[in-house]
């Protein structure tokens, strides 16, 4: 049996791990995987129960950091040659640029047969400054010239990848979108919504507006507040605003906040325009209890957030980054350039205003999100590609 030493970043919550722990057991018994990845940062929340949960055994690395330590990723890289060494692996397959930088360097140095990395975003734009960004990519085409293959999980990333940023040829390139478990999207709706809007006090007539993810500046939630400041300016009072999510930025959102005039807090009960939830762990409770679903980020790869707001029937308004073009049904949300605030402040109360239309299209975007982003699709998907790679090598 092929083995597969798997390796990601860090266990934090996030559809990384949702996926590599899909992969790891659903790859079974055609190929048998090692899980290794980094322990969750401050600020976040550890999301080794989903490995664990599907009866698997992760090895978490501790030198894995998400920032660059030479020190601790010079620990990182030879504690992953000696984990190739003893497991002997046939494909080393890295998620995400801290785990593939560290984990194809030291596959490489260990001529392992088949080296698999997958995009789940990228540091290309909006993360850091010229010349540093100039040396991420100079990293990634040598790393990408001394890989088997390379996994873009939308085809926009893929022409990203081979034409804007030129990091490998397209041939190289194979388009495996994310997939998950997502059936439990589908399910108590009714229980879920009125659990959760007991808890925050929500009334009938109000709609509840959300965005899902780790408070990061890449994740641009100084844009949600300023939507949330121009509905009340519009005169639009109909809603209660929901961040879900922690992390390094929680206070210089709360000083967006205090500087445009939106109240908020971390009580449910608290009769406030933005409350903060912090990390909510059984999140299909929490899309079940929202009308709508928002994303403001700079860049993304694939955001899990938008597949599973659609499972859940939700409609989304967003930013146009990275794969949301082939995520999003067109019927089931609206989208505007980064650049363009204007138009996401008016997507965002045209969504409120029509909220009443848009159930058939909620319906729509449940059919979408189960029908191309299942867990299911991923593994076939990858063993197909595994057996393609193992027989060419």
């Amino acid at each position: 049996m092929p083995k597969v030493l798997r390796i990601i970043n860090r266990f934090n919550i996030g559809g990384i791990t949702y996926n590599v722990s899909y992969l790891s057991k659903y790859l079974e018994p055609e190929f048998e995987t090692l899980l290794v990845g980094g322990p969750e940062e401050k600020g976040e929340d550890s999301s080794l129960y989903i490995p664990e949960g599907l009866g698997l055994k992760p090895k978490v690395l501790k030198q894995f950091q998400r920032e660059i330590n030479f020190k601790a990723d010079y620990q990182a890289y030879k504690e992953i040659k000696k984990l190739i060494r003893e497991f002997k692996p046939d494909i080393v397959h890295t998620h995400a640029s801290k785990a593939g930088a560290i984990g194809r360097l030291a596959a490489i140095h260990c001529k392992v047969p088949v080296i698999v990395h997958t995009f789940h975003g990228h540091v290309f734009h909006s993360y850091f400054g010229k010349l540093k960004t100039a040396f991420y990519k100079t990293i990634e085409r040598y790393l990408a010239k001394r890989s088997t293959a390379i996994i873009a999980i939308s085809n926009k990333q893929k022409t990203e990848l081979s034409e804007i940023f030129k990091i490998a040829p397209k041939e190289k390139i194979h388009v495996i979108p994310l997939g998950f478990d997502l059936t439990r999207f589908t399910i108590n709706k009714e229980q879920n919504r009125k659990e959760f809007r007991e808890k925050y006090n929500l009334h009938d007539g109000l709609i509840a507006i959300g965005i899902i993810g780790r408070l990061a500046p890449i994740k641009n939630h100084g844009l949600f507040i300023e939507s949330i400041a121009y509905l009340k300016k519009s005169g639009v009072t109909n809603f209660k605003a929901f961040i879900i999510g922690d992390g390094d930025t929680r206070t210089l959102i709360e000083e967006n906040c205090e500087s445009l005039g939106i109240t908020y807090s971390n009580n449910p009960k608290d009769n406030v325009d933005v409350i903060f939830t912090s990390w909510i762990t059984n999140v299909e409770w929490a899309l079940h209890g929202l009308d709508i679903v928002t994303l403001t980020s700079l860049n993304e790869g694939t955001p899990v957030s938008i597949i599973e707001a659609q499972a859940a029937g939700k409609y989304v308004v967003s930013t146009n980054v990275g794969g949301i073009e082939d995520v999003l049904h067109p019927h089931c949300g609206l989208l505007s350039e980064v650049a363009d605030k204007r138009s996401f402040f008016e997507n965002l109360q045209k969504a409120i205003t029509y909220k009443k239309n848009t159930t058939q299209t909620e319906l729509e975007g449940e059919k979408w999100a189960l029908s191309k982003f299942s867990y299911q699709r991923l593994v076939n998907d990858m063993r197909q590609l595994y057996q393609q790679l193992t027989k060419s090598v």
